[in-house]
């Protein structure tokens, strides 16, 4: 293939959001189990300190805690920064604070917004006070954000449900993605059809897809090699438990596809046939959406089926397992 003309890259917008869930264990669930409440719970440790937000070991002696301690939910401005543009996803969408706040009956401070018009009425020991959100969860945004005061205005909610226990996090990331120039013309090649490996030269491994240097020698795979949409099965699984935001049906079959004329397999969807008959050395061909709907990804492939070949000599696959 003659690439004696480096491409423009590529480079497109991506945006990667899920729902993160994860398990808060007895410590952190006690403090978020007291935000439902709206009281702040904080943890002593073996040297007197009442830590807030609450750790699980003691920094000290590295022995778990378990003797909680409510704290006021007014404190002092330890430090602070000031917010002129507001990203997506913060507190406010206009200026505010940043801050490490000392609550009181607290030793430590903890990191929260507070809420003013202009960076001339933040400083260091500006005394604060919780604004609490109007319905609580069991979430550090219970506490909407601080504000100045010395007296809190928060009456206790009443406490209802089980102590929270699981927490879902929404994660929202966006960011510009550039291709190097090997990945161009993958990426390229994708539009039209094609899947292109590289190597460094004709006695180096094709690797699919490309990269940018030979990671055992550091030389640049320049060399383009278009390769068969045909393939062999070196290892795979079966995927038999469901899962949020999944858009197959399980089971069904993730394996990685020894392309010919490859020297690395890539994962992909194996279907066309029951998970129970794939197999390590089965041949299969790529399923490829139709042309109107090829954009610069792999996704241009459906997913792989069995091509009704004699299945690979073992020989031919074993080291790429």
């Amino acid at each position: 293939m003659d690439t004696s003309t480096a491409p423009d890259v590529l480079s497109a917008p991506l945006r990667a959001r899920f729902d993160y869930t994860r398990s808060v264990g007895p410590t952190i669930g006690r403090f978020l189990t007291g935000l439902r409440s709206r009281k702040v719970v904080g943890v002593r440790g073996s040297d007197g300190r009442v830590l807030v937000p609450p750790p699980e070991y003691d920094p000290v002696t590295s022995l778990p805690l378990t003797d909680f301690v409510d704290v006021a939910d007014t404190g002092v401005v330890a430090s602070w920064t000031w917010v002129h543009e507001p990203l997506p996803g913060q507190p406010f969408d206009r200026p505010f604070a940043w801050a490490l706040i000392q609550l009181d009956g607290a030793d430590t401070s903890m990191l929260h917004a507070v809420d003013v018009a202009a960076p001339d009425r933040m400083r260091t020991g500006l005394r604060v006070r919780a604004r609490w959100a109007e319905q609580t969860e069991g979430s550090i945004k219970d506490i909407v954000c601080f504000e100045p005061g010395e007296q809190s205005t928060a009456e206790p909610a009443a406490a209802s449900g089980e102590p929270v226990t699981m927490i879902i996090t929404p994660v929202d990331l966006s960011y510009k993605h550039t291709a190097s120039p090997q990945e161009t013309v993958y990426l390229r090649g994708l539009a039209e059809g094609k899947l292109i490996g590289a190597r460094t030269d004709a006695a180096g491994k094709v690797y699919f897809p490309p990269r940018g240097a030979n990671p055992t020698d550091g030389r640049p795979t320049d060399d383009y090699i278009e390769l068969s949409d045909h393939g062999t099965i070196t290892t795979f699984c079966i995927v038999n438990v469901p899962f949020l935001g999944q858009r197959i049906k399980p089971p069904y079959v993730a394996a990685y596809v020894l392309l010919d004329g490859a020297d690395i397999p890539v994962l992909h969807l194996v279907l066309g046939c029951e998970a129970s008959e794939v197999r390590m050395g089965m041949r299969v061909k790529a399923v490829w959406k139709p042309r109107e709907e090829w954009g610069h990804g792999l996704e241009n492939v459906d997913h792989f089926e069995p091509s009704g070949e004699p299945d690979a000599d073992y020989e031919t696959y074993k080291h790429h397992l």
